[in-house]
Protein backbone atom coordinates (compact mmCIF):
# COMPACT_ATOMS: atom_id res chain seq x y z
CA UNK A 1 0.00 0.00 0.00
CA UNK A 2 1.31 3.24 -1.05
CA UNK A 3 2.25 6.18 1.05
CA UNK A 4 -0.92 8.37 -0.36
CA UNK A 5 -3.45 5.58 0.13
CA UNK A 6 -2.38 5.06 3.59
CA UNK A 7 -2.69 8.39 3.69
CA UNK A 8 -6.64 8.56 2.34
CA UNK A 9 -7.09 5.34 4.76
CA UNK A 10 -6.62 7.19 7.50
CA UNK A 11 -8.69 9.92 6.63
CA UNK A 12 -11.43 7.91 6.09
CA UNK A 13 -10.57 6.12 9.18
CA UNK A 14 -10.86 9.30 11.02
CA UNK A 15 -14.07 10.47 9.35
CA UNK A 16 -15.56 6.96 10.19
CA UNK A 17 -14.84 7.79 13.67
CA UNK A 18 -16.28 11.40 13.52
CA UNK A 19 -19.87 10.18 11.98
CA UNK A 20 -19.72 7.28 14.22
CA UNK A 21 -19.81 9.60 17.26
CA UNK A 22 -22.15 11.82 15.51
CA UNK A 23 -24.97 8.87 14.52
CA UNK A 24 -24.83 8.11 18.07
CA UNK A 25 -25.35 11.75 19.66
CA UNK A 26 -27.75 12.28 17.29
CA UNK A 27 -29.69 8.95 18.53
CA UNK A 28 -29.25 8.86 22.08
CA UNK A 29 -31.01 13.09 21.31
CA UNK A 30 -33.81 10.97 19.44
CA UNK A 31 -34.51 8.70 22.27
CA UNK A 32 -34.17 11.48 24.95
CA UNK A 33 -36.94 13.16 22.89
CA UNK A 34 -38.91 9.70 22.43
CA UNK A 35 -39.17 10.36 26.14
CA UNK A 36 -40.01 13.86 26.70
CA UNK A 37 -43.08 13.30 24.19
CA UNK A 38 -44.18 9.58 25.44
CA UNK A 39 -42.55 8.92 28.56
CA UNK A 40 -42.55 10.02 32.03
CA UNK A 41 -40.05 12.74 32.60
CA UNK A 42 -39.96 12.60 36.48
CA UNK A 43 -36.72 13.65 38.07
CA UNK A 44 -36.95 11.53 41.23
CA UNK A 45 -34.13 9.05 41.89
CA UNK A 46 -33.10 6.22 43.76
CA UNK A 47 -30.40 7.34 46.12
CA UNK A 48 -26.95 6.27 45.96
CA UNK A 49 -25.73 5.07 49.05
CA UNK A 50 -24.25 8.10 50.73
CA UNK A 51 -20.67 6.50 51.48
CA UNK A 52 -20.07 6.63 47.59
CA UNK A 53 -19.39 10.65 48.21
CA UNK A 54 -16.59 9.63 50.07
CA UNK A 55 -15.09 7.72 47.38
CA UNK A 56 -14.24 11.15 45.70
CA UNK A 57 -11.09 12.38 46.93
CA UNK A 58 -10.12 15.88 47.42
CA UNK A 59 -7.19 15.63 44.68
CA UNK A 60 -7.31 12.93 42.15
CA UNK A 61 -9.80 9.67 42.22
CA UNK A 62 -7.21 6.46 42.56
CA UNK A 63 -7.51 3.57 40.29
CA UNK A 64 -8.91 1.60 43.67
CA UNK A 65 -11.63 4.53 44.13
CA UNK A 66 -12.87 4.51 40.55
CA UNK A 67 -13.37 0.46 40.84
CA UNK A 68 -15.38 1.29 44.17
CA UNK A 69 -17.38 3.65 42.50
CA UNK A 70 -18.24 1.35 39.38
CA UNK A 71 -18.87 -1.51 41.92
CA UNK A 72 -21.19 0.82 43.62
CA UNK A 73 -23.19 2.42 40.66
CA UNK A 74 -23.33 -1.66 38.83
CA UNK A 75 -25.09 -2.36 42.12
CA UNK A 76 -27.53 0.53 41.97
CA UNK A 77 -28.39 -0.89 38.70
CA UNK A 78 -29.20 -4.27 39.69
CA UNK A 79 -31.18 -3.38 42.61
CA UNK A 80 -33.71 -0.81 41.27
CA UNK A 81 -36.68 -1.25 43.22
CA UNK A 82 -40.25 0.03 43.26
CA UNK A 83 -42.42 0.39 46.35
CA UNK A 84 -45.76 0.82 45.63
CA UNK A 85 -47.92 1.87 48.67
CA UNK A 86 -51.94 1.10 48.89
CA UNK A 87 -53.73 3.78 49.94
CA UNK A 88 -56.95 3.10 52.14
CA UNK A 89 -59.96 4.12 50.61
CA UNK A 90 -60.40 7.79 52.33
CA UNK A 91 -63.17 7.87 55.18
CA UNK A 92 -66.07 10.96 53.47
CA UNK A 93 -66.11 14.11 55.27
CA UNK A 94 -69.31 15.87 55.71
CA UNK A 95 -69.17 19.30 54.25
CA UNK A 96 -68.34 22.33 56.36
CA UNK A 97 -71.72 24.37 55.69
CA UNK A 98 -71.03 26.53 58.96
CA UNK A 99 -72.06 30.26 57.87
CA UNK A 100 -74.30 29.55 54.95
CA UNK A 101 -77.84 31.27 55.28
CA UNK A 102 -80.53 28.77 55.09
CA UNK A 103 -83.84 28.69 53.39
CA UNK A 104 -86.37 25.64 54.76
CA UNK A 105 -89.25 24.51 52.66
CA UNK A 106 -92.64 22.61 54.79
CA UNK A 107 -93.99 20.10 52.75
CA UNK A 108 -97.45 18.44 54.53
CA UNK A 109 -99.24 15.90 53.22
CA UNK A 110 -101.71 16.39 49.94
CA UNK A 111 -105.04 17.41 51.20
CA UNK A 112 -103.56 18.13 55.03
CA UNK A 113 -103.41 22.15 54.74
CA UNK A 114 -105.75 24.66 54.21
CA UNK A 115 -105.72 27.27 51.47
CA UNK A 116 -103.14 29.78 53.70
CA UNK A 117 -100.95 26.62 54.27
CA UNK A 118 -101.85 26.09 58.02
CA UNK A 119 -102.75 22.50 59.07
CA UNK A 120 -106.22 21.58 59.26
CA UNK A 121 -107.96 21.44 62.72
CA UNK A 122 -108.78 17.69 61.64
CA UNK A 123 -104.76 16.50 61.95
CA UNK A 124 -102.12 16.68 64.99
CA UNK A 125 -98.66 17.15 64.18
CA UNK A 126 -96.77 14.63 65.68
CA UNK A 127 -92.77 15.07 64.15
CA UNK A 128 -90.40 15.79 61.38
CA UNK A 129 -87.99 14.67 59.05
CA UNK A 130 -85.23 16.61 57.93
CA UNK A 131 -83.31 16.36 54.91
CA UNK A 132 -80.34 19.01 53.50
CA UNK A 133 -78.66 19.80 49.93
CA UNK A 134 -76.80 22.58 49.03
CA UNK A 135 -77.97 24.83 46.41
CA UNK A 136 -76.35 27.23 44.33
CA UNK A 137 -77.77 31.20 43.24
CA UNK A 138 -76.55 31.87 40.11
CA UNK A 139 -74.87 35.60 40.27
CA UNK A 140 -77.20 38.50 39.19
CA UNK A 141 -76.89 41.61 36.90
CA UNK A 142 -77.87 44.72 37.70
CA UNK A 143 -78.02 48.57 36.74
CA UNK A 144 -76.89 50.71 39.96
CA UNK A 145 -77.97 53.84 39.12
CA UNK A 146 -76.84 56.91 41.05
CA UNK A 147 -79.44 60.16 41.16
CA UNK A 148 -78.24 62.96 42.51
CA UNK A 149 -80.84 65.62 43.57
CA UNK A 150 -80.39 69.22 42.94
CA UNK A 151 -81.55 71.50 45.62
CA UNK A 152 -82.29 75.38 46.50
CA UNK A 153 -83.22 77.53 49.01
CA UNK A 154 -86.79 78.58 48.99
CA UNK A 155 -85.57 82.11 50.05
CA UNK A 156 -83.17 81.87 46.99
CA UNK A 157 -86.11 80.50 44.71
CA UNK A 158 -88.55 83.42 45.67
CA UNK A 159 -85.77 86.44 45.97
CA UNK A 160 -83.22 85.91 43.41
CA UNK A 161 -83.30 85.77 39.93
CA UNK A 162 -82.06 82.45 38.11
CA UNK A 163 -78.68 83.64 37.52
CA UNK A 164 -77.93 84.29 41.21
CA UNK A 165 -79.25 81.19 42.77
CA UNK A 166 -76.62 78.61 44.31
CA UNK A 167 -77.51 75.43 43.19
CA UNK A 168 -76.68 72.75 45.36
CA UNK A 169 -75.70 68.03 44.31
CA UNK A 170 -73.98 65.74 46.18
CA UNK A 171 -70.79 65.83 44.71
CA UNK A 172 -69.94 62.08 42.39
CA UNK A 173 -69.10 59.10 43.99
CA UNK A 174 -65.57 58.00 43.02
CA UNK A 175 -65.68 55.52 40.45
CA UNK A 176 -62.76 52.93 39.80
CA UNK A 177 -62.75 54.26 36.44
CA UNK A 178 -64.05 57.17 35.15
CA UNK A 179 -66.91 57.35 32.51
CA UNK A 180 -67.22 53.87 32.51
CA UNK A 181 -70.65 51.59 32.56
CA UNK A 182 -68.46 48.79 34.60
CA UNK A 183 -68.62 48.97 38.78
CA UNK A 184 -65.98 47.64 40.62
CA UNK A 185 -67.64 44.62 41.77
CA UNK A 186 -67.83 43.80 37.14
CA UNK A 187 -64.26 44.84 37.34
CA UNK A 188 -62.79 42.50 40.04
CA UNK A 189 -64.99 39.92 38.35
CA UNK A 190 -63.60 40.01 34.97
CA UNK A 191 -59.87 40.59 36.70
CA UNK A 192 -60.12 37.63 38.75
CA UNK A 193 -61.92 35.83 36.16
CA UNK A 194 -58.73 35.54 34.59
CA UNK A 195 -55.65 35.33 36.08
CA UNK A 196 -57.74 33.22 39.81
CA UNK A 197 -59.30 31.01 37.06
CA UNK A 198 -57.49 31.45 33.39
CA UNK A 199 -60.87 32.60 31.46
CA UNK A 200 -59.87 34.30 28.70
CA UNK A 201 -62.12 37.01 27.47
CA UNK A 202 -64.23 35.40 25.01
CA UNK A 203 -65.65 32.86 27.95
CA UNK A 204 -66.07 35.79 30.22
CA UNK A 205 -68.43 37.39 27.40
CA UNK A 206 -70.22 33.80 26.94
CA UNK A 207 -70.94 34.16 30.42
CA UNK A 208 -72.05 37.66 30.47
CA UNK A 209 -73.96 36.72 27.84
CA UNK A 210 -75.75 33.97 29.71
CA UNK A 211 -76.40 36.64 31.93
CA UNK A 212 -78.57 39.33 29.40
CA UNK A 213 -75.75 41.49 29.03
CA UNK A 214 -73.47 41.58 25.21
CA UNK A 215 -70.33 43.04 25.98
CA UNK A 216 -67.65 43.42 23.09
CA UNK A 217 -64.10 42.24 23.07
CA UNK A 218 -63.05 45.87 22.86
CA UNK A 219 -64.91 47.02 25.32
CA UNK A 220 -64.01 44.36 28.27
CA UNK A 221 -60.39 44.66 27.07
CA UNK A 222 -60.95 48.46 27.66
CA UNK A 223 -62.34 48.15 31.31
CA UNK A 224 -60.03 46.00 32.05
CA UNK A 225 -56.75 47.89 31.06
CA UNK A 226 -58.57 50.48 32.51
CA UNK A 227 -58.80 49.08 35.97
CA UNK A 228 -54.90 47.10 35.84
CA UNK A 229 -53.67 50.78 35.40
CA UNK A 230 -55.21 52.16 38.67
CA UNK A 231 -53.97 48.99 40.40
CA UNK A 232 -50.24 49.79 38.85
CA UNK A 233 -49.43 52.58 41.89
CA UNK A 234 -49.96 49.21 44.28
CA UNK A 235 -47.74 47.23 41.82
CA UNK A 236 -45.09 50.04 41.73
CA UNK A 237 -44.94 50.17 45.36
CA UNK A 238 -44.84 46.39 45.72
CA UNK A 239 -42.12 46.37 42.92
CA UNK A 240 -39.94 48.98 44.95
CA UNK A 241 -40.47 46.65 48.37
CA UNK A 242 -39.03 43.40 46.75
CA UNK A 243 -36.11 44.91 44.67
CA UNK A 244 -35.11 46.77 48.44
CA UNK A 245 -35.17 43.33 49.65
CA UNK A 246 -31.59 41.56 50.22
CA UNK A 247 -32.21 38.59 48.96
CA UNK A 248 -34.48 37.73 45.18
CA UNK A 249 -35.04 35.50 43.63
CA UNK A 250 -35.61 35.66 39.59
CA UNK A 251 -37.07 33.32 36.97
CA UNK A 252 -38.90 33.57 33.84
CA UNK A 253 -41.65 31.13 32.30
CA UNK A 254 -42.81 30.65 28.93
CA UNK A 255 -46.30 31.46 28.08
CA UNK A 256 -48.15 31.71 24.31
CA UNK A 257 -49.18 35.39 24.44
CA UNK A 258 -51.53 36.21 21.42
CA UNK A 259 -50.33 38.07 18.00
CA UNK A 260 -53.41 40.36 17.36
CA UNK A 261 -52.37 40.80 13.56
CA UNK A 262 -51.68 36.71 12.92
CA UNK A 263 -54.61 35.95 15.14
CA UNK A 264 -51.81 33.17 16.34
CA UNK A 265 -49.88 32.34 19.42
CA UNK A 266 -46.44 33.09 20.01
CA UNK A 267 -44.31 32.36 22.15
CA UNK A 268 -43.35 34.70 25.22
CA UNK A 269 -42.12 34.99 28.38
CA UNK A 270 -43.65 36.27 31.95
CA UNK A 271 -40.55 37.38 34.48
CA UNK A 272 -41.29 36.87 38.26
CA UNK A 273 -39.34 38.31 40.83
CA UNK A 274 -39.66 36.81 44.59
CA UNK A 275 -38.57 37.98 47.62
CA UNK A 276 -36.64 34.91 49.15
CA UNK A 277 -37.05 36.63 52.78
CA UNK A 278 -40.43 38.02 52.67
CA UNK A 279 -42.22 35.94 49.90
CA UNK A 280 -43.92 38.65 47.95
CA UNK A 281 -43.93 37.52 44.24
CA UNK A 282 -44.10 40.58 41.47
CA UNK A 283 -44.42 39.72 37.93
CA UNK A 284 -42.99 41.72 34.60
CA UNK A 285 -43.67 42.00 31.57
CA UNK A 286 -42.33 43.22 28.37
CA UNK A 287 -44.09 42.10 25.06
CA UNK A 288 -42.84 38.87 25.82
CA UNK A 289 -38.70 39.51 25.73
CA UNK A 290 -36.75 37.86 27.18
CA UNK A 291 -33.43 39.32 26.71
CA UNK A 292 -30.73 40.97 28.41
CA UNK A 293 -32.63 44.73 28.52
CA UNK A 294 -35.33 43.14 30.38
CA UNK A 295 -32.84 41.57 33.22
CA UNK A 296 -31.15 44.90 33.27
CA UNK A 297 -34.55 46.71 33.91
CA UNK A 298 -35.06 44.16 36.92
CA UNK A 299 -31.23 43.72 38.09
CA UNK A 300 -29.66 46.98 37.53
CA UNK A 301 -29.00 48.76 40.33
CA UNK A 302 -30.01 46.33 42.19
CA UNK A 303 -27.57 45.71 45.01
CA UNK A 304 -27.68 42.06 47.60
CA UNK A 305 -28.14 38.34 46.70
CA UNK A 306 -29.80 37.17 43.34
CA UNK A 307 -30.59 33.97 42.66
CA UNK A 308 -31.39 32.69 39.61
CA UNK A 309 -30.97 29.58 36.90
CA UNK A 310 -27.98 29.91 34.44
CA UNK A 311 -29.33 31.77 32.03
CA UNK A 312 -26.69 33.23 30.01
CA UNK A 313 -28.12 37.36 30.29
CA UNK A 314 -27.47 37.00 34.10
CA UNK A 315 -23.83 36.26 33.87
CA UNK A 316 -23.39 39.79 32.88
CA UNK A 317 -24.17 40.55 36.81
CA UNK A 318 -21.45 37.80 38.46
CA UNK A 319 -19.11 40.66 38.81
CA UNK A 320 -21.35 43.75 40.00
CA UNK A 321 -20.58 45.79 42.52
CA UNK A 322 -22.54 44.77 45.34
CA UNK A 323 -24.34 42.32 43.81
CA UNK A 324 -24.05 38.29 44.40
CA UNK A 325 -25.30 36.14 42.17
CA UNK A 326 -26.02 32.35 43.29
CA UNK A 327 -27.57 29.03 41.11
CA UNK A 328 -29.89 26.86 41.29
CA UNK A 329 -29.27 23.54 42.29
CA UNK A 330 -32.21 22.04 40.85
CA UNK A 331 -31.22 22.87 37.37
CA UNK A 332 -27.99 21.16 37.45
CA UNK A 333 -29.59 17.75 38.89
CA UNK A 334 -32.31 18.19 36.10
CA UNK A 335 -29.72 18.04 33.42
CA UNK A 336 -27.93 14.95 34.64
CA UNK A 337 -31.63 13.29 35.73
CA UNK A 338 -31.89 13.94 31.63
CA UNK A 339 -28.97 11.79 31.29
CA UNK A 340 -29.64 8.89 33.27
CA UNK A 341 -30.63 6.80 30.45
CA UNK A 342 -27.32 8.10 27.92
CA UNK A 343 -24.80 7.28 31.20
CA UNK A 344 -26.55 5.98 34.03
CA UNK A 345 -23.31 5.10 35.88
CA UNK A 346 -22.14 8.40 35.90
CA UNK A 347 -25.43 10.76 36.02
CA UNK A 348 -26.33 8.19 39.38
CA UNK A 349 -22.68 9.72 40.59
CA UNK A 350 -23.65 13.35 40.35
CA UNK A 351 -27.47 12.79 41.02
CA UNK A 352 -26.20 11.07 44.33
CA UNK A 353 -23.51 13.44 45.38
CA UNK A 354 -26.44 16.32 44.59
CA UNK A 355 -28.94 14.47 46.88
CA UNK A 356 -26.33 14.65 49.61
CA UNK A 357 -26.19 18.78 49.42
CA UNK A 358 -30.18 18.36 49.74
CA UNK A 359 -30.20 16.16 52.81
CA UNK A 360 -28.58 18.73 54.48
CA UNK A 361 -31.10 21.01 53.51
CA UNK A 362 -33.86 18.67 54.62
CA UNK A 363 -32.52 17.56 58.16
CA UNK A 364 -31.81 21.49 58.51
CA UNK A 365 -35.16 21.92 57.93
CA UNK A 366 -36.64 19.29 59.93
CA UNK A 367 -34.04 20.00 63.12
CA UNK A 368 -35.77 23.97 63.00
CA UNK A 369 -32.60 25.26 62.50
CA UNK A 370 -31.84 29.15 62.28
CA UNK A 371 -30.05 30.64 59.32
CA UNK A 372 -26.64 31.09 61.47
CA UNK A 373 -26.93 27.20 62.34
CA UNK A 374 -27.89 26.38 58.76
CA UNK A 375 -24.87 28.71 57.47
CA UNK A 376 -22.96 26.93 60.09
CA UNK A 377 -23.89 22.99 58.93
CA UNK A 378 -23.38 24.07 54.77
CA UNK A 379 -20.02 24.82 55.58
CA UNK A 380 -19.10 22.08 58.23
CA UNK A 381 -20.90 19.29 55.60
CA UNK A 382 -22.22 20.79 52.08
CA UNK A 383 -18.84 23.03 51.18
CA UNK A 384 -16.85 19.65 51.45
CA UNK A 385 -19.10 18.16 49.08
CA UNK A 386 -19.06 20.69 46.78
CA UNK A 387 -15.31 20.70 46.52
CA UNK A 388 -15.43 16.83 45.93
CA UNK A 389 -18.11 16.97 43.10
CA UNK A 390 -15.84 20.00 41.87
CA UNK A 391 -12.98 17.19 41.54
CA UNK A 392 -15.35 14.50 40.00
CA UNK A 393 -16.59 16.71 37.31
CA UNK A 394 -13.11 17.57 36.66
CA UNK A 395 -11.72 13.94 36.53
CA UNK A 396 -15.05 12.80 34.26
CA UNK A 397 -15.49 15.31 31.90
CA UNK A 398 -12.55 13.60 29.87
CA UNK A 399 -14.69 10.37 29.55
CA UNK A 400 -17.83 11.73 27.67
CA UNK A 401 -18.60 13.37 24.51
CA UNK A 402 -19.06 17.10 24.58
CA UNK A 403 -21.75 17.14 22.94
CA UNK A 404 -23.98 14.33 24.60
CA UNK A 405 -26.31 15.09 27.64
CA UNK A 406 -23.71 13.76 29.97
CA UNK A 407 -21.34 16.26 28.64
CA UNK A 408 -23.26 19.46 28.78
CA UNK A 409 -24.73 18.30 32.11
CA UNK A 410 -20.75 18.51 33.27
CA UNK A 411 -19.92 21.76 31.31
CA UNK A 412 -22.84 23.51 33.24
CA UNK A 413 -22.42 22.53 36.55
CA UNK A 414 -19.00 22.80 36.81
CA UNK A 415 -19.33 26.25 34.37
CA UNK A 416 -21.66 27.69 37.10
CA UNK A 417 -20.14 26.10 40.15
CA UNK A 418 -18.82 29.29 42.09
CA UNK A 419 -22.35 30.52 42.06
CA UNK A 420 -23.90 27.28 42.51
CA UNK A 421 -21.60 27.35 45.79
CA UNK A 422 -22.24 31.01 47.28
CA UNK A 423 -25.60 29.95 48.92
CA UNK A 424 -22.83 27.90 51.97
CA UNK A 425 -22.77 31.60 53.09
CA UNK A 426 -26.03 32.47 54.10
CA UNK A 427 -28.32 30.14 55.80
CA UNK A 428 -31.15 32.21 54.56
CA UNK A 429 -30.71 31.55 51.08
CA UNK A 430 -32.79 28.42 49.39
CA UNK A 431 -30.58 25.62 47.83
CA UNK A 432 -32.50 26.40 44.71
CA UNK A 433 -35.07 28.44 43.16
CA UNK A 434 -38.01 26.33 42.69
CA UNK A 435 -40.40 28.47 45.70
CA UNK A 436 -40.71 30.59 42.84
CA UNK A 437 -41.48 27.96 40.33
CA UNK A 438 -45.52 27.45 42.30
CA UNK A 439 -46.09 31.06 41.42
CA UNK A 440 -46.14 31.10 37.44
CA UNK A 441 -49.85 29.29 38.16
CA UNK A 442 -51.42 31.87 38.39
CA UNK A 443 -50.14 32.81 35.25
CA UNK A 444 -53.27 33.60 32.74
CA UNK A 445 -53.65 30.59 29.18
CA UNK A 446 -53.56 33.82 26.76
CA UNK A 447 -52.38 37.44 27.06
CA UNK A 448 -54.49 39.83 25.50
CA UNK A 449 -53.52 42.29 27.36
CA UNK A 450 -50.79 42.18 29.16
CA UNK A 451 -51.54 43.29 33.69
CA UNK A 452 -48.44 44.49 34.15
CA UNK A 453 -46.76 46.50 31.11
CA UNK A 454 -43.38 47.19 30.75
CA UNK A 455 -42.40 51.21 31.33
CA UNK A 456 -39.92 53.12 30.57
Amino acid sequence: MTEQEEAKMRKLEEENKRLSAKVASLMDALAWLRKRVYGQMSEKHLPVDPNQLNLFTKEEMSEMERKSVEQETEKEERTITKTITVKGKPARRDLNLEGLPVTERHIYPEGTTDENGALKSDYVEIGTEESSRLELTPAKLCVAKTIRHKVILKSELEDKQPEERKIMIAPMPLMPVSKSMAGASVLADIIIGKFMYHLPFYRQIQQYKEHGVSISASTMGGWYEAAVEKLKILYDTLRRQILQSEYIQIDESVIPVLDDEKHKTRKGYEWCVRDGISGDVMFYYDRGRRDADVAKVLLGGYTGIAQSDGYAVYERYENVKGLTMCCCWAHARRKFVEALDEDNAMASAAVGAIAQLYKVETDADNEGLTADERQKRRKEISYPIILEFEKWLIDSYDKVLPTSRMGKAIKYTYGHLPSLSNYVNDGRINIDNNLIYHNFNIIPTFHIIPIYKATA
